[in-house]
């Protein structure tokens, strides 16, 4: 083999989780020969790109989880960051919003949550307190979280990777992995354009990362794409939202519902849906890939999934074809918002994992052999958790080494 092929560890995926993780392993060995590949042309293209740049605050998440443990952690360390760096964001605070009262009980609960996840200046705010955060609010009762933040997560990812590279790492973009070959004490990582040898394999391959991991063990859990589709705010109606504004999430339902969101970049978006997409890395409605819509038709637990939500499912698919409803469901929010008002913005696609049973796998998810670690389900909040979820991996890995 080659001089310059051989690594004590190759990353696969050049989204935010898998920079964070190269840059964490750099930080605790930099003696280590790290590669990390990236079958796109450039990083943090798709989940990372196309998110909608909030600093979580971790108030959702089952306290004792790994989302929540790392959102809360992953949140000190990316300010830390941003401040050392001069990475620009705004803790603008955000509030969630019962807009009638029987969404009371739920709005509750999370309040619950949020204290119990050790948030700091976490209130419960009346109509009144409502109206002086966002003046064009409906609503009932509130909670204001003054944790919540806009970021441009593209821009940390970038700043992870000059900083990994600082330290010695290597990138190489344009190499697609086709195949993991496991040795006795080593793998060889397969891209059509070269072989790599590698004492241990992280998989950070987000929308794809199920089938990397199955190229190593087998696995339970499949990867299904739901695209989210977002509407910008003319600018003439700016005024109408100051910072950022949710819903109390249905209970029910493993997405937060449409809200309206401040953009660190300037301008505000409204959305996203949440729509079952049949491409993975689908972000227009004509998007169609057979092998990957197969894939997840052919998989007992989202025909479960698709059973139990699919009245939930079917509106999603209308709000996305009709603005009037898109619109409609952000009046509940802000009634002054008319159709007019909103131009079609950008999409993403969440890669959510789901299990043979039909769980939708709520938390973050890794699966490890001796040569492998898989982070198999990182969604939202994964950016805002991404240095803490690095550190986690990285301590896995050196563990194997």
């Amino acid at each position: 083999m080659s001089q310059g092929t051989s690594y004590d560890i190759v990353i696969i995926g050049g989204g935010i989780v898998g920079l964070a993780t190269a840059y964490r392993l750099k930080e605790a060995q930099p003696t280590l020969n790290i590669l990390l590949l990236e079958k796109e042309t450039v990083l943090a293209k798709h989940q990372t790109g196309n998110n909608s740049g909030v600093i979580h605050s971790g108030i959702y998440y089952k306290p004792g989880s790994l989302k929540a443990k790392n959102c809360l952690e992953g949140y000190h360390d990316l300010i830390a960051f941003c401040e050392k760096e001069e990475i620009n964001y705004e803790l603008c605070g955000k509030i969630i919003v019962a807009t009638s009262e029987s969404e009371l009980p739920a709005m509750e609960n999370i309040y619950k949550r949020g204290n119990e996840n050790g948030l700091e200046n976490l209130r419960k705010i009346g109509v009144e307190e409502l109206k002086e955060f966002e003046p064009h609010v409906n609503g009932v009762a509130g909670i204001h979280v003054p944790q919540t933040g806009i970021i441009d997560y593209t821009q940390v990812s970038y700043k992870y990777a000059e900083r990994f590279q600082e330290f010695g790492g290597e990138i190489k973009l344009g190499e697609k992995v086709v195949d993991i070959k496991t040795k006795a004490n080593s793998s060889e990582v397969i891209t059509p354009k070269g072989t790599y040898e590698t004492k241990l394999v992280i998989n950070c391959g987000g929308l794809f990362s199920d089938r990397i991991a199955a190229l190593t063990m087998p696995t339970d859990v499949r990867i299904v794409p739901f695209r989210g589709e977002y509407y910008e705010i003319k600018p003439e109606k700016h005024h109408l939202v100051k910072n950022l504004i949710y819903p109390v999430p249905d209970p029910n339902f493993p997405f937060l519902g449409v809200h309206f969101t401040r953009m660190i970049k300037g301008g505000i978006e409204a959305g996203p849906n949440a729509v079952f997409a049949f491409k993975r890395e689908g972000y227009h409605r004509t998007d169609f890939n057979m092998s990957d819509l197969m894939g997840s038709l052919s998989w007992p637990g989202f025909r479960k999934v698709a059973a139990k939500y699919w009245q939930t499912g079917l509106g999603e698919i209308y709000r996305s074809f009709s603005k009037a409803a898109f619109t409609k469901a952000l009046q509940k929010l802000i009634p002054e918002i008319q159709e007019d008002d909103l131009v079609p913005g950008g999409a993403g696609v969440r890669a959510q994992a789901c299990d043979r049973t039909g769980g939708l796998i709520d938390d973050f998810k890794i699966l490890e052999t001796d040569h492998v670690v898989n982070v198999l389900n990182a969604p939202s909040p994964a950016a805002t958790s991404s240095l803490a979820i690095g550190k986690t991996v990285s301590q896995l890995a050196l563990k194997k080494l």
